[in-house]
C-alpha cells in the first residue's frame, strides 16, 4: 500500500531513510501561520494533499479555537500522527517575563521573544468586557516627545507569530478558551502598543486576518482598532484589505507642535493627513475615525486649540478622545487641569463631536497609554558575543 492509499486517519508524515542521519532541521511554529501557509508546511512535510485541508481544519480549531499548546491535546488527530507533527512542528508561546495587576483591574505583561526583544502587552478590562493593547514592534522608531515607547531605541517588527502569541497569552491568563461566543472578556484590539503598525504592516495584517478568521480565535472587524502616527501612504491599504476602525494619534492641530511633538509630521503635515482621513474607505457614520489626543498643559489644550480641532475635522465622520496626559520618570510635560480639559470639551462636543476623556487605568504599574516601556535594546554587530570554538 501506498502512503496516498493510506486511510487519511492513519497518514503518517514519512521518516528519512535510516542511514540518512542529518542534523535536525528547526521545528517549524504553527502559530502565526496563515490557512495557505499551515497547508504549504504540511505538504513539505509530507501529508497527502488530498488530506491537507482537512488537518489544517483540525489544527486550526485546536490551536487558535481552544488555544491548546501541545499536539498531545489536539485527541481528534490520531496518536501516530500526533507524535509526527510533533517531531517537526511546535505550538510556541512568548515567555512571560512579568505579569503585573493593577488595583483598578488592568493587567500588564512583559513578554520575551528572544534575545533583546521585550515587549509589553496590556490588557483594560470593564465589567462585561475588555481591550487588549497589542504592540506591534520592540521599541519604536517615531520618538514622539510625550510618550515613554518612544525613548526606547527600535529593536525590530514583530513576526505574525508575535503579534498573534500576545492575544493568546492573555487569553491564557484570563481563561478565555476556548473561543467565547458570547461575553469576552477581551472583546476588543487595540493596535496601541508599542510600535507604529504601518511601519510593519505586512505582520500586523497577517495576525490580524488570523485573528478575525471565524473558526478560530473569531474576533470582527469591528473590534480590531489600529492606531497610527500618521503613516499616510498606508492608511487607504488599511481601510481596503483590512477594514478595521481607524485612530488617528493627532494630539496638534499646528504644525509646529506636531512637529515637535510628533516628529513623524514633518513627512507627513496635518493637511494630508487629514485628506488620508476623508478618503479612509470604511470611514461612515457607524464606524468613525477616532483622533487621539493627548491633553498637553500649556502646549495643545487651550480653547482656540480645541476650536481649530473641530475646524480641521468638519465634514470627516469622527470622535475625539480626550487621553489625559500620563506622566513617566522624565517626561517633559505635565497634564491639562481639569477646569482645562472641561473647557476643550465643552468647545468639541459644541460642535457636535463625541469626545470622551479616557480616564487612566493601570498607572500605578506604567500601564497607561503613552507608559509603556521595556529594557529591549538593539545589539550591534560588534557587541555581539561570539561564543569560543
Amino acid at each position: 500500500m501506498t502512503l496516498l492509499d493510506t486511510p487519511i486517519e492513519k497518514t503518517m508524515i514519512p521518516a528519512p531513510a535510516a542511514d540518512a542521519a542529518p542534523a535536525r532541521a528547526e521545528k517549524v511554529n504553527l502559530v502565526g501561520l496563515t490557512r495557505e501557509d499551515m497547508a504549504a508546511a504540511l505538504l513539505q512535510a509530507g501529508i497527502p494533499d488530498r488530506a491537507v485541508k482537512m488537518r489544517v481544519g483540525q489544527l486550526w480549531h485546536w490551536i487558535y479555537y481552544r488555544g491548546v499548546r501541545s499536539f498531545d491535546e489536539m485527541t481528534s488527530i490520531s496518536k501516530e500522527l500526533r507524535r509526527d507533527l510533533a517531531d517537526r512542528f511546535e505550538v510556541k508561546r512568548g515567555e512571560v517575563v512579568e505579569c503585573q495587576l493593577s488595583t483598578d483591574g488592568t493587567r500588564k505583561w512583559l513578554l520575551r521573544y528572544g534575545p533583546n526583544a521585550e515587549i509589553e502587552t496590556v490588557h483594560i478590562p470593564e465589567e462585561d468586557r475588555g481591550a487588549l493593547c497589542v504592540s506591534s514592534q520592540v521599541g519604536c522608531t517615531l520618538n514622539c516627545r510625550f510618550c515613554h515607547t518612544g525613548t526606547m531605541p527600535w529593536v525590530r517588527n514583530l513576526s505574525p507569530a508575535e503579534i498573534v502569541d500576545q492575544m493568546m497569552i492573555a487569553r491564557d491568563t484570563i481563561g478565555e478558551w476556548p473561543s467565547p461566543s458570547g461575553t469576552r472578556m477581551i472583546s476588543n484590539i487595540v493596535m496601541m502598543g508599542m510600535g507604529e503598525p504601518l511601519y510593519n504592516y505586512d505582520s500586523v495584517a497577517k495576525a490580524l486576518r488570523i485573528i478575525m478568521d471565524e473558526e478560530g480565535i473569531s474576533l470582527s472587524k469591528r473590534r480590531i482598532t489600529l492606531s497610527t502616527s500618521g503613516v499616510v501612504p498606508m492608511i487607504e491599504r488599511v481601510g481596503r484589505e483590512l477594514g478595521v476602525g481607524l485612530a488617528i494619534s493627532l494630539h496638534a492641530v499646528r504644525n509646529d507642535i506636531r512637529d515637535l511633538i510628533v516628529p513623524l509630521n514633518r513627512k507627513y503635515p496635518i493637511e494630508q493627513l487629514l485628506q488620508a482621513c476623508r478618503d479612509y474607505p470604511t470611514a461612515a457614520n457607524s464606524r468613525r475615525i477616532t483622533f487621539e489626543y493627548v491633553m498637553l498643559k500649556g502646549i495643545n489644550d487651550s480653547v482656540a486649540d480645541a476650536k481649530e480641532l473641530v475646524r480641521l475635522i468638519s465634514g470627516i465622520p469622527a470622535k475625539v478622545n480626550l487621553i489625559p496626559f500620563n506622566p513617566w520618570p522624565g517626561s517633559p510635560y505635565e497634564c491639562s487641569d481639569q477646569k482645562t480639559i472641561d473647557a476643550f470639551v465643552e468647545v468639541v462636543n459644541r460642535a457636535g463631536y463625541s469626545s470622551p476623556v479616557r480616564t487612566p487605568r493601570g498607572r500605578d504599574i506604567m500601564a497607561a497609554c503613552g507608559q509603556l516601556k521595556s529594557a529591549s535594546q538593539k545589539v550591534r554587530a560588534s557587541e555581539k558575543v561570539v561564543p569560543a570554538a
